[in-house]
């Protein structure tokens, strides 16, 4: 603005030595000199040297400076409002999570339904409902990293609540002889989650391979998760989506054999199931400026951390020592995964059938 104001000010005196030359010239020039400084005028007007051109600039460079100003200082009240908000309902969220649903006319089996149909368990002669202690969770994952990398937030929101999370890992991550050593990074990164080592299963069969050119068999996954959901009562399991979050194949077929147990009816009552939401690259990576957006769309369950159980995720994931190449790193900081979870309830699908 100051650079403007000195333009035109330079502009000005320039101008008025013309004018004097004019008024001091002979009558029969003065027309002459007249017209030619009116053309001056006309072309500064067009190169941008005049006054009101060079206001208008400042003035557009001001407003862009104030609107993202304006624009940072709103999507960080958001983010805050965000947490505020997160931080009231949280309790309704795990309760939601910790209800069982159950479906009229069945008595045996009793799958996860849209919240829009689904009859809570409220009633006197109905079985009450699951406190936090009570909630068992089961984490269905492929490798050893999975844990911290996609489902910390989801982990640490479930453990500071007390509820009981158990790890089922379909494979040790053995896909360049690291097995053992990843097995011993898994324990580690689950005692810094907050989950027990009794708590921890990890697969070691050929069958399932760290491999994303190998197709999993459905039959045998279904064997081990339905083997950990009744050996320790487990009424929510979580697991990745149709997408597999990273697009990886092993990720992709846990989530194809919930569906399945899911739309064969094989799972126990009251036991719920949630996929993890994949995102854009984008969302992906834009940290914790994807909460607002997170918060915004629908989903059927949501776990938010702050700043301080982010370093116990961050923690986490350097406990994983042989993956830690240096876009695992960039991950740590650019991922919406190290802060936010969101879920969708994976239900089994219901046709209306007529009766004549």
């Amino acid at each position: 603005m100051q650079l403007c104001l000195f333009g035109t000010s330079k502009l000005y005196a320039v101008y008025k030595l013309e004018i004097d030359k004019i008024l001091k010239s002979p009558t029969t020039t003065r027309s002459f000199m007249c017209k030619q400084l009116a053309l001056q005028l006309h072309r500064n007007h067009w190169s941008g040297n005049d006054v009101p051109h060079g206001l208008f600039h400042g003035a557009v460079e001001m407003f862009v400076f104030v609107t993202i100003i304006f624009v940072f200082v709103a999507y960080a009240i958001s983010i805050k409002f965000v947490y505020c908000r997160y931080s009231q309902l949280w309790p309704r969220l795990l309760n939601k999570i910790s209800t069982p649903l159950c479906t009229v006319g069945n008595s045996n089996f009793c799958p996860t339904q849209k919240r829009s149909s689904a009859h809570l368990r409220n009633s006197e002669d109905d079985k009450p409902r699951l406190t936090a202690k009570e909630t068992r969770v089961l984490l269905v994952t492929a490798h050893p990293d999975d844990e911290c990398m996609f489902f910390a937030p989801t982990v640490l929101k479930l453990v500071e609540s007390q509820a009981a999370v158990y790890l089922l890992c379909l494979s040790t991550g053995n896909y360049n002889n690291q097995g053992l050593q990843r097995k011993k990074e898994l324990l580690d990164s689950c005692a810094v989650l907050g989950i027990p080592s009794d708590h921890v299963t990890i697969i070691d069969d050929k069958a399932l391979p760290d491999d994303p050119a190998i197709q999993w068999s459905t039959s045998l996954i279904s064997s081990l998760i339905l083997k950990s959901i009744r050996n320790y009562g487990i009424s929510v399991v979580l697991t990745f989506d149709g997408r597999g979050v990273s697009g990886h194949a092993n990720h992709i077929a846990i989530y194809k054999t919930l569906r399945h147990l899911v739309s064969a009816g094989r799972l126990p009552e009251g036991c719920q199931i949630f996929s993890l939401h994949s995102v854009n690259l984008l969302r992906k990576y834009l940290s914790v400026l994807e909460l607002p957006i997170s918060w915004l769309l629908p989903s059927d369950f949501c776990c938010v951390i702050g700043q301080e159980e982010y370093k116990r995720a961050k923690k986490a994931m350097l406990c994983h020592r042989s993956q830690l190449l240096w876009f695992r790193r960039l991950y740590i900081f650019f991922s919406r995964y190290m802060f936010v979870n969101t879920f969708q309830a994976i239900t089994m699908e219901t046709k209306n059938v007529k009766i004549y």
